[in-house]
């Protein structure tokens, strides 16, 4: 069986975040695809059933597996699926996935090689208390804590702060436990008084990392799922609606992002292939 490893999120190899990508006529086992995902040790291994393909129309269903259990939902392993598809699959631009809990992901590739991935919202609340471990979950002040499907995110006082924090997993892992989500932390460019601008970040509107050690991902590189939050809370208090993050993993990555109507935003970017592989999974 052909399996392809796509670095997400990145114009450059060993960049952005990897993913595993199988394409299928039919599922296989959930049992099966979890052994798979554990054998290759990446944050995801996304599995995508044919539904129609033709250079009109391309439909897929899309399943997705960290190296410990199946998630609702993956944007930088939809991102590497979708590269995937239109290099070796279909002839169409415009594809879409069909997604268990969330409906229909409709994915465009630009004539650059853009992928444009058109997802729902998922709005993030802010929390006036919460609770007191998520002090101690990274060793950095916090500004704010919002909250939504996905995630605890911790706004923090600076760029920096955000780069250099050192994550306390296990207390992460506890919050994960008893909560059932992740944590992330974010902070926009020059928000607060600490803030050192490098070359680099004034590209940006805004920074994140995320941490995930319960779904065996202590920091994933890029995630593109959590931006349908960071992305509307920081157009929000920015002023604007089309906004340019990077998640600030030891590999990093760059995210276009940009709100839609009806509650949709489009997150976008680019991603290379590194691995194609024949994979065999016969049952001894």
């Amino acid at each position: 069986m052909k399996m392809y490893q796509v670095d997400a999120f990145s114009t450059q190899l060993f960049k952005g975040n990897p993913a595993a990508v199988l394409v299928l006529d039919e599922w296989l086992e959930p049992a099966l695809m979890q052994k798979i995902a554990l054998e290759n040790n990446l944050s995801e291994t996304a599995f995508v059933k044919i539904v129609q393909q033709d250079n009109d129309t391309a439909s897929y269903e899309i399943r997705w597996f960290t190296p410990t259990v199946e998630v609702d939902f993956c944007g930088h392993a939809t991102l590497a699926s979708s590269f995937v598809l239109f290099e070796f699959y279909t002839e169409a631009t415009t594809i879409q996935f069909h997604v268990r809990k969330l409906g229909v992901f409709t994915v465009h590739r630009e004539s650059d090689g853009k992928i444009r991935m058109n997802f729902p919202v998922r709005k993030a609340t802010r929390l006036m208390q919460y609770p007191a471990l998520l002090n101690d979950v990274v060793d950095c002040p916090i500004k704010e804590v919002y909250q939504n499907e996905q995630a605890f995110i911790l706004v923090c006082e600076s760029e920096t702060d955000v780069i250099q924090a050192r994550p306390n997993l296990a207390n992460i892992q506890a919050m994960a436990e008893a909560y059932a989500i992740s944590t992330a932390i974010t902070a926009a460019d020059g928000d607060g008084p600490d803030v050192t601008i490098t070359a680099d970040s004034a590209r940006y509107d805004y920074v994140a990392r995320y941490f995930a050690p319960h779904k065996g991902i202590n920091e994933d590189p890029v995630t593109g799922s959590m931006h349908t939050g960071l992305a509307p809370l920081w157009a929000e208090k920015l002023g604007k609606h089309q906004l340019l993050a990077y998640q600030a993993s030891a590999r990093g990555g760059e995210l276009f992002c940009e709100l839609k109507p009806e509650d949709h935003i489009e997150i976008s970017g680019y991603a290379r292939l590194y691995m194609q592989a024949e994979i065999n999974i016969q049952q001894q």
